[in-house]
């Protein structure tokens, strides 16, 4: 197979596997939109627990209010019969006292006991929202996670004719090449194939050395940007190419490497000269 076929294959290959990329990430997203209305029930249902918690204490309450306000009552009218049975004044005073006193009571109680009742009444009624929301939201729940599973299901069954058309893709290819340049696309926004115009990158937009051009554009082999990591392939500049691919006046990667080297030879030489200085 010609370099160039390869890289007719590549290229199609790469919208492929960016088209694969979005299906996988949207069928990871998809479950998670479900999220927000998980927690909210979950909230809704923490909060119901917590009104009939309330509600049960005031329940207990309201009862203990009822069976004292009985009592205060009972006690009054026990006093309040008593009375036909005194023969002193003092007897008299002491009961007068007990039946205020147990009027006083029985009014305390009574109020008690109305102030719970309705706030007893309002958590009923508290509850019953809750419980008609919460039911809905289930509803509404049960719907939209029937929807997402359509959705993811249509998603897959699109997932499987993507994988199909890569494999027709890939029987010919370079595995450890295949395994680059999935990974190129999946890192750089579903490129992982760009063209190189006038020594330029047009992945990068990096000047690459003369060789390292010239190398792209005899394509006899797979040439990886040094820049960006993508896979090149040479294709014509608008306006040509006479003013990129001079020798002379270009360098190559392996260049920088001597600069590098250059730079350190001179340091070396002026320590040498500084300690010959020093021992002088």
């Amino acid at each position: 197979m010609t370099m160039d076929a390869v890289f007719d294959k590549l290229k199609t290959l790469q919208d492929i596997l960016s088209e694969k990329i979005v299906l996988e990430q949207q069928i990871q997203e998809i479950p998670k939109l479900l999220t927000t209305q998980d927690e909210l029930l979950a909230r809704m249902k923490k909060s119901f627990i917590e009104k009939n918690l309330e509600y049960e204490k005031v329940k207990n309450s309201e009862a203990e209010f009822r069976n004292f306000l009985a009592e205060a009552e009972a006690k009054k009218e026990k006093a309040e019969k008593n009375m036909e049975f005194i023969s002193t004044q003092r007897e008299y005073e002491a009961l007068d006292k007990e039946i205020k006193d147990a009027e006083k009571t029985e009014e305390e109680y009574r109020n008690k006991l109305l102030r719970e009742t309705r706030a007893l009444f309002e958590l009923d009624e508290q509850m019953k929202q809750s419980q008609a929301l919460i039911e809905q939201q289930e509803d509404e729940l049960k719907e939209r996670r029937k929807g997402i599973e359509e959705e993811i299901s249509v998603k897959k069954e699109q997932m499987e004719a993507l994988l199909g058309r890569e494999k027709n893709f890939t029987l010919e290819l370079d595995p450890e090449v295949l395994f680059k340049f999935e990974r190129i696309i999946r890192n750089k926004m579903g490129r992982g194939i760009v063209a190189i115009k006038g020594g330029v990158c047009m992945g990068c937009h990096m000047i690459l050395p003369t060789q390292f051009a010239n190398t792209v554009r005899q394509g006899e082999e797979i040439v990886f940007c040094p820049y960006c990591s993508r896979i090149l392939y040479y294709e014509e500049s608008e306006q040509g190419e006479e003013d990129f691919f001079y020798d002379e006046d270009s360098g190559s990667l392996s260049d920088l490497d001597d600069m590098e080297d250059d730079d350190y030879d001179d340091d070396d030489e002026e320590d040498e000269k500084l300690n010959i200085d020093y021992d002088e």
